[in-house]
């Protein structure tokens, strides 16, 4: 079977659960992975003869999304911000508004390595995403990341290694979690999302990715977010940032809780998408 025959079947059978482009763009993930193409390559060699094996595990992968397992779920990877993260139902899929979080401190922190390093605390790290990526692009500073699931933190510590960063891992809840390390930039991505949204998510995500990272109360939706926001105010120091990506719904009522807990130049940033995602503010020095 040629490269076009199985991509035309990719969109054939998943035309119920994907529109054409997605269906085509997952043809396209599949096949650069098995067969080792760059997209380019898949492209020029359309009509290029599929061995047996390979042509096998094309059609296993097309069953799996047929079920409605995401296709990085059944990859094993993820690609983020120019790497490639190894995912498992233990993680989070890495989203492109994380990568703009992290696009965010890059920018903020970069040129403060001329004269210091920087010490920076990732809390919540499923896949290991952020800080990986931190540390990959700002060498110098002394990156830490923190999650309650043990299950992450294995898989995270896999993609520090695939990466070739050397990133401190710490088990812990940060509900209850103390520390008398001091850091200059926390950032975080935490659960978020309220259980009344539930209408609004996609199938996949409900039935594939973990609960424990996506999930809070509707009666305490900001939880984490004061958690953490608490322990930056005894553990950043004067003059660190903290950095939020948020419930796109709690931007004003984010926004209030830092302020009230003193914190100084807070901003609320959209994504791409023009929803408000992100936040950044300073511990006053």
């Amino acid at each position: 079977m040629k490269i076009e025959e199985l991509e035309a079947i990719y969109q054939s059978e998943l035309e119920t659960l994907y529109d054409g482009e997605e269906a085509k763009a997952l043809f396209s993930l599949a096949a650069e992975h098995v067969l080792a193409l760059s997209p380019t390559r898949l492209r020029m060699d359309r009509d290029t003869d599929v061995t047996f094996i390979h042509e096998q595990q094309l059609l296993s992968i097309l069953n799996d999304l047929q079920l409605g397992k995401p296709i990085q779920y059944i990859l094993g990877e993820a690609h983020f911000y120019g790497l490639v993260f190894k995912v498992n139902e233990h993680v989070l899929i890495p989203r492109p508004e994380t990568e703009e979080l992290v696009d965010w401190v890059i920018a903020d922190n970069n040129s403060q390595f001329a004269v210091s390093d920087i010490k920076i605390l990732d809390i919540g790290t499923g896949s290991g995403c952020i800080p990986v990526t931190l540390k990959k692009h700002l060498p110098q500073a002394k990156v830490s990341t923190l999650d309650v699931s043990g299950e992450a933190i294995a898989v995270a510590r896999q993609n520090a290694m695939q990466n070739g960063v050397e990133v401190d891992f710490i088990e812990a809840d940060i509900l209850s979690f103390k520390s008398e390390l001091k850091f200059d930039v926390i950032v975080s991505n935490p659960p978020y999302i309220r259980l009344l949204e539930l209408a609004e998510m996609h199938e996949n995500v409900l039935a594939n990715e973990p609960h424990l990272a996506l999930f809070v109360s509707d009666e305490d939706p900001l939880i984490f977010y004061e958690a953490i926001a608490s322990f930056a105010q005894t553990n950043l120091n004067p003059g660190g940032k903290l950095y939020f990506e948020i419930n796109e719904y709690l931007g004003k009522e984010t926004v209030d809780m830092l302020d009230t807990k003193g914190f100084k130049n807070i901003e609320l940033r959209k994504d791409m998408q023009g929803k408000n995602r992100m936040v950044r503010c300073d511990l006053s020095a």
